[in-house]
């Protein structure tokens, strides 16, 4: 039974749907699922992506640059963090929003003594801005912290139920991968997380479960070996 873990949720994911902004049944379904962890005695890190409004890699087109590009994609994630924070306040949920590039006025800066009180005090601690630096996705800023905050694994959130050796949306002959190394989804180049963050999963031996965030509820059957899934590891 994991007793510490690390949601990493994509923007994409929140918005449902939708094209951007948010799907609030997902945003509302997914704070209703941490506050059913929570009640697990869990100790639950959180790391949310910015897709829903702008992914910085793709939104430089030499117009703006990538380094311009990706403060906004961080930007874009302190927006998703304070939504939840919101939501989690409404059903009794104490968190803190910790970012990591300095906006005071909504969020406290990240030190790793004063997150690791946050849980220790049963607060949920949702980490912003990713790595606080351009050209590292908030998938490496999750596994990240989930090594600073000795997560026993990360339980990343998608639009999809897991890894498939092609795209399930257009490929209806898509087939499941429920399992897979860290070295042998580096070498098949799977794009669900990106190359630094599965490097540095295998580097901390930090698995990785990859699952369906449009079905929350999915979280809480995969703490009780149930549900649709893939494992990284």
């Amino acid at each position: 039974m994991y007793k510490n873990i690390m949601l990493k949720i994509s923007g994409e994911s929140l918005a449902g749907s939708n094209e951007q902004g948010f799907d609030f049944d997902v945003l509302n379904d997914l704070a209703k699922s941490i506050k059913i962890l929570q009640s697990k005695n869990l100790k639950i890190s959180i790391v949310l992506g910015g897709g829903n409004f702008i992914r910085g890699s793709s939104f430089s087109n030499g117009v703006v640059d990538r380094v311009t590009s990706d403060y906004m994609g961080m930007l874009g994630t302190v927006i998703n963090s304070l939504a939840l924070q919101s939501n989690l306040k409404k059903i009794d949920v104490e968190s803190r929003v910790m970012t990591a590039i300095s906006i005071n006025r909504v969020a406290e800066p990240y030190i790793k003594n004063k997150a690791t009180s946050h849980l220790n005090k049963n607060r949920v601690v949702i980490f912003a801005s990713g790595t606080g630096n351009p050209f590292f996705s908030t998938d490496t800023a999750a596994v990240l912290r989930a090594s600073e905050m000795k997560s026993d694994v990360i339980f990343k959130g998608t639009k999809v139920d897991g890894i498939y050796d092609k795209d399930p949306i257009n490929n209806k002959d898509a087939k499941k991968i429920s399992k897979i190394s860290y070295s042998d989804y580096l070498n098949k180049d799977i794009k669900v997380m990106d190359a630094t963050a599965i490097s540095l999963a295998k580097d901390r031996t930090l698995p990785i479960i990859i699952f369906s965030i449009l079905n929350t509820s999915n979280i809480i059957d995969i703490l009780e070996g149930k549900g649709s899934f893939s494992t990284i590891g």
